[in-house]
């Protein structure tokens, strides 16, 4: 393993991030857990970065990918494929968006890039709204719209940026408001600062802020955003490339609970619906997503492999009820874990919804994050047996837990049990 680390070191960016002191290798995987080159069985609660949605090597996926793959791996969309429009009939219709057209991408960050392109040439306008503590992808447009500063390298961007309050309830100015009044107070600031703009293009928010730590507004705060976007004429863009797909167990999108206002007018996704297959895109009115002038293809979005794996995943997620799965198993995992972290004094909160539920650790009697802290429980929930993430707003001090959503109740007491010893040992 230390050969292999000292060969990743040797050909790959220093700005790659690699988890624990001594990197592991993972070798394969089996329903909700993995294996490293060491033999070692981990409980998976993080399913690589949200993506392994469903479970490790799934049978109907690989199936469905072995056969696709037998007869024709690549096309591009310069020619008619029936597993892309398959699968985009059914995104569009599980959407909400009324007469929707789906575009797909080969990730997150390259669906945001198109809702980017989209919103702004509808509108024709480079201003974007974006939230503090966001994260929407590492390309330079992507980057340009993230409001975190762990994940943004550079301060240049193609788009003239202005960044919202709303996305983190529990810090910042608002945080001792009631919900009411917090929703009130983040509104007004809106309308404020659409009143100094020349014509917003769009607003982009995640429904719950994946990389900054699993944090998320009152419910319905960006409906009220939505009606005062409208009187603007810009757009609202919904990031669901971790909320997707019933990973919150109340909804199958995020915005959903935000619904007061009716679908965004753009809707990415990504992760989740491919469970380990590279599938990103965008789904949005057929005003704007054919708002473009200009000839476009997509040499490997939509590839005929990746959209079979997609179709299966999603055929198992609806025919399974994971959505119902994330409500009740994850329901429990937070209950237990709050009671857990309640009786230690360096947790602060214990958030979530579903299966994508957060821990945030401070040091003891202060609110000041504690990245050390998180890391060394990262460290101490391997040796433990479970993998788990790490993310944060101004520090990665959230520890950031997403299994796949087959996750069973023994499953989720098992995981739950490793993070205790972990935080107590910590």
């Amino acid at each position: 393993m230390k050969d292999l680390h000292t060969r990743h070191k040797a050909v790959l960016p220093d700005w790659l991030a690699l988890y624990y002191g001594e990197p592991i290798e993972l070798t394969h995987g089996e329903g909700r857990h993995v294996w490293d080159a060491q033999g070692r069985r981990y409980l998976d609660f993080f399913g690589g970065i949200l993506t392994t949605m469903t479970a490790h090597a799934l049978p109907e996926v690989t199936k469905a990918v072995a056969e696709q793959a037998g007869r024709i791996i690549h096309s591009s969309t310069l020619y008619l494929n029936r597993p892309m429009v398959e699968l985009a009939e059914r995104v569009a219709a599980l959407s909400g968006i009324p007469d929707a057209r789906v575009f797909f991408t080969t990730s997150g960050t390259e669906a945001n890039d198109a809702a980017l392109l989209l919103a702004t040439a509808h509108r024709g306008s480079n201003q974007i709204l974006a939230m503090r503590n966001s994260y929407h992808g590492r390309s330079f447009s992507a980057v340009g719209i993230t409001g975190n500063r762990s994940w943004s390298p550079t301060s240049l961007s193609p788009l003239q940026t202005l960044y919202v309050h709303g996305g983190v309830r529990t810090r910042g100015p608002y945080a001792a408001l009631s919900d009411a009044e917090f929703t009130e107070a983040c509104v007004a600031d809106l309308r404020d600062m659409l009143g100094q703009t020349r014509g917003v293009a769009a607003l982009i928010a995640e429904p719950i802020q994946g990389v900054g730590g699993f944090t998320s507004p009152p419910d319905g705060l960006y409906a009220a955003f939505r009606e005062v976007l409208e009187e603007h004429g810009a757009l609202w863009i919904a990031d669901e490339v971790q909320t997707g797909w019933g990973r919150t167990g109340d909804h199958f999108w995020g915005w959903q609970a935000h619904a007061r206002s009716g679908p965004p007018d753009l809707l990415t996704f990504a992760k989740g619906i491919g469970n380990g297959m590279s599938i990103g895109g965008v789904v949005g009115r057929a005003e704007v997503m054919n708002c473009l002038d200009a000839n476009s293809i997509s040499t490997f979005g939509g590839s005929p492999v990746t959209m079979a794996a997609g179709l299966a995943n999603l055929t198992y997620l609806l025919e399974h009820d994971l959505q119902g799965n994330a409500r009740r198993v994850g329901g429990l995992l937070i209950e237990r874990l709050r009671a857990i972290c309640a009786q230690l004094p360096c947790v602060r909160e214990v958030r979530g919804r579903g299966l994508m539920i957060g821990v945030e650790l401070v040091r003891p009697g202060t609110d000041e994050a504690h990245p050390e802290a998180a890391a060394a429980v990262l460290e101490a929930a391997r040796e433990g047996g479970l993998l788990i993430g790490k993310g944060g707003g101004h520090s990665t001090s959230v520890l950031r837990i997403a299994p796949p959503l087959t996750l069973t109740v023994a499953e989720a007491e098992e995981g739950a049990a490793i993070l205790e010893r972990a935080l107590r040992e910590v």
